[in-house]
């Protein structure tokens, strides 16, 4: 691998982990900004996505203070191919419900493209993954359990 595409890989992981943080941080500014003005997105059978205005408009209604989420990625595989680069990612996600009052946990593989602009910098074309699995638990099965911070409820 050239010098030249392990600064793209660098730039493109960091970029992975800026999307997760914004999506995590509920900074849907940021989020947006890591997509191409055409990017699509799918996320298993259930969401489906033909722009980023629509994904982050449906993130930043579904993902309000009473949804907590972590996103970590890891695993990367990213070929760069001169402006254009493929990712693929390993996910596993931990979302807490207080509104129903559940903890969903989950993994995935993640399939992304991404697109370097006239600016340099690399963004998101095309997000997407197949969900390995995913379960719920109810809070209420779990006696013990107690939520004893939440940043976004404050």
């Amino acid at each position: 691998m050239e010098q030249t595409d392990l600064l793209a890989v660098r730039a493109i992981e960091q970029l992975k982990y800026r999307y997760l943080r914004a999506l995590d941080s509920k900074d849907w500014d940021l989020l947006r900004s890591t997509f191409t003005a055409d990017a699509t997105a799918n996320y298993g059978d259930r969401l489906e996505f033909s722009n980023p205005d629509d994904l982050v408009a449906f993130m930043r209604e579904n993902l309000g203070p009473d949804m907590v989420t972590l996103h970590q990625v890891h695993h990367p595989e990213i070929d760069v191919a001169g402006d254009s680069a493929t990712g693929r990612w390993s996910l596993q996600d931990r979302i807490v419900m207080t509104g129903y009052r559940l903890l969903l946990d989950g993994a995935s593989l993640y399939e992304d493209r991404y697109s370097r602009g006239a600016d340099g910098e690399w963004r998101i074309a095309h997000t997407g993954y197949v969900r390995l699995y995913e379960h719920t638990v109810a809070m209420d099965d779990l006696p013990s359990f107690a939520l004893t911070h939440n940043h976004f409820a404050e």
